[in-house]
């Protein structure tokens, strides 16, 4: 740099980056865990819909998780050749709903194992007193999900 030219102000600690980075670590170790299972987020995100709102619609599906109809068509025959979700009432002027096996549900019970192992690697590297703070203190960040009040 010439002398002329400022250096750049060096950047303050911010609560939001740092939050960034471990969801980003977080979730490549979580991810890795369940790529073990043979799932993605995306297929773990519509087990998870399809336990909490049976025969849902490939439509419900799609717009619950945010993304197109045609990109959950392509997950949902995923689940399904993995014995996972299975359709029902498809035809006579019905649309196809969705339903969870019991494959599907030994799926979500390995993720909820890959969660605990992530989380025991938190738990160890922080303390179970200090997880349990960042928890509350998460379970509180939750407000920032809500539309901004005028």
């Amino acid at each position: 740099m010439s002398s002329d030219t400022p250096e750049p102000a060096p950047l303050t600690e911010s609560a939001t980056l740092r939050l960034i980075g471990v969801g980003r670590v977080l979730q490549q170790r979580f991810e890795a865990e369940l790529a073990k299972l043979g799932l993605t987020m995306r297929h773990l995100g519509a087990l998870g819909h399809l336990s909490r709102h049976p025969d849902m619609s490939y439509s419900d599906l799609a717009r619950r998780s945010r993304v197109t109809s045609q990109s959950m068509n392509a997950t949902v025959r995923t689940l399904e050749e993995m014995g996972a979700v299975q359709r029902s009432l498809e035809g006579h002027g019905r649309a196809a709903r969705l339903e969870i096996t019991d494959k599907g549900r030994e799926l979500l019970d390995g993720a909820r194992q890959a969660a605990s192992s992530v989380d025991s690697a938190l738990a160890t590297e922080l303390g179970h007193d200090e997880l349990a703070n960042l928890l509350a203190s998460i379970s509180r960040l939750t407000l920032l999900d809500r539309p901004p009040q005028p």
